[in-house]
């Protein structure tokens, strides 16, 4: 399959180019593309590209048995392998799969210090091995988080240039509307992307040949082999407990009340007992969080409450596919966004908003039913988020703005499926085009 532009390419690129270079590791949940991505980037740009995968190869873990300093680590690879060529100023050396060596880590530091050859690591589920790491060099290293496909990476994949997806921004930074055959062209690409999910393989797969055949077993497999890796690599706690997490996230996101509760994981669930499962489940990539914030206060980061959060899938598509088929079909393929009470479509701007790079964070009053799906910042003011799954009107978003002791928030944004507007200071925007609101929001 042909290889799918990625947002990470362009950090590649000037993480080469850069004079403060130093080791990376991606991080990422399984079979997003971190692996296509490096490789593609390291083809590109080195002369000489080493590349270890710990799991295919586990010879390699002995590259360390004299340590982990570069000379040595270097010397034990030709001693494995004669034929690869390292040369010095010109050479990519990349980890995958380090989950399964966590321990290589610790040669980062060296390399760092001796300059001579670029590493790339990469895993799945590293967050939570670095737990089990002798030393993780800190300070020799730089870590970058990567997400499957968003929607503007979905339109790449579709052939649409970044120059006419640039043009996109435009409307929004003006407040203008889209032309009608804009809007029902993106509005039927974001219906696309909704069944498709952000996978690479499945993305791949539906431009390849334009159809949905094979996407649910695509899917359907990765949501298996996420299950594999909370049996292989959870280590610590009970994986069934990991495991009712998981399938509870799913459940949770049904209710009217979304804000996570460890006492509807099972009878008697105490949050000593769930919350390391939690913080697996996040660290790895599957799940993302959106803690409560107490004061609509600047900066938002000091007023959020640990103890209350929403937790939201980092791919949409997954959440979908582990909900039964007839649900799934429900909300795509019918319309019928009502199904499950707009949670499905809450997660599905959570997702968006946080591949943007928005932090994700909710507000509700204690002493109201007052509340608020998101809250981010523009340069100067606190601005509420409100997401409707089809056209509604938005009483807690005016109380905010409206509200005399609100005096940050100075407009809202409604998120529903209608066109761009500004009217009695709320922005409204088209779901679709949420992944254009954090460079709009900040300039």
């Amino acid at each position: 399959m042909a290889y799918l532009k990625r947002k990470i390419d362009k950090y590649l690129k000037e993480w080469k180019e850069s004079d403060l270079k130093k080791p990376l590791i991606i991080k990422g949940a399984r079979q997003i593309g971190k692996t296509s991505s490096i490789l593609h980037f390291a083809d590109n740009n080195y002369d000489s590209v080493v590349y270890i995968n710990f799991v295919d190869e586990p010879q390699y873990k002995e590259i360390f048995a004299n340590g982990y300093n570069t000379e040595s680590v270097i010397k034990n690879i030709t001693l494995i392998n004669q034929k690869v060529k390292i040369i010095p100023g010109k050479t990519l050396i990349i980890f995958d799969e380090i989950q399964e060596y966590p321990d290589a880590m610790t040669s980062l530091k060296f390399f760092s210090l001796d300059g001579k050859y670029d590493v790339i690591c990469s895993g799945s589920l590293l967050g939570i091995n670095y737990k089990n790491v002798t030393s993780i060099s800190v300070g020799y290293k730089i870590d970058y988080k990567m997400n499957s496909l968003d929607f503007e990476e979905f339109l790449w994949a579709k052939g649409y240039t970044e120059s006419q997806v640039n043009e996109f921004y435009t409307y929004l930074e003006e407040k203008k509307p889209f032309s009608d055959l804009q809007y029902n062209i993106l509005k039927t690409l974001w219906k696309e992307y909704l069944v498709v999910s952000g996978m690479p393989e499945a993305v791949a797969r539906y431009v390849e040949n334009n159809l949905f055949t094979d996407i649910d077993n695509i899917l359907l497999q990765i949501i298996e082999d996420y299950k594999t890796d909370m049996r292989k690599y959870a280590t610590g706690f009970d994986k069934m407990k990991l495991l009712n997490t998981y399938l509870s996230a799913v459940a949770q996101l049904g209710e009217e009340n979304k804000k996570f509760q460890i006492s509807k994981i099972k009878s008697g669930a105490r949050s000593k007992d769930y919350m390391p499962c939690i913080e697996w489940l996040c660290d790895t990539g599957i799940l993302v969080r959106s803690f409560a914030i107490k004061n609509l206060e600047f900066p938002l980061k000091a007023n959020i409450d640990i103890s209350k959060y929403k937790l939201y899938f980092a791919d949409s598509g997954i959440l979908l596919y582990s909900l039964d088929k007839e649900s799934k079909d429900d909300i795509i393929i019918k319309n019928n966004q009502s199904t499950y009470k707009g949670g499905v479509y809450e997660n599905i701007i959570a997702e968006a908003l946080y591949k943007s790079g928005v932090e994700l964070y909710y507000y509700k009053k204690e002493d109201s039913t007052l509340e608020e799906d998101f809250i981010t910042r523009d340069n100067d003011s606190i601005v509420p988020i409100e997401v409707k799954s089809k056209i509604g009107t938005s009483k807690s978003l005016r109380a905010l703005i409206d509200g005399d002791k609100y005096k940050n928030i100075k407009y809202g944004i409604k998120i529903e499926e209608s066109n761009i507007s500004f009217e009695n200071k709320i922005l409204t925007i088209p779901h679709f085009a949420t992944f254009m609101l954090k460079k709009c929001l900040v300039r």
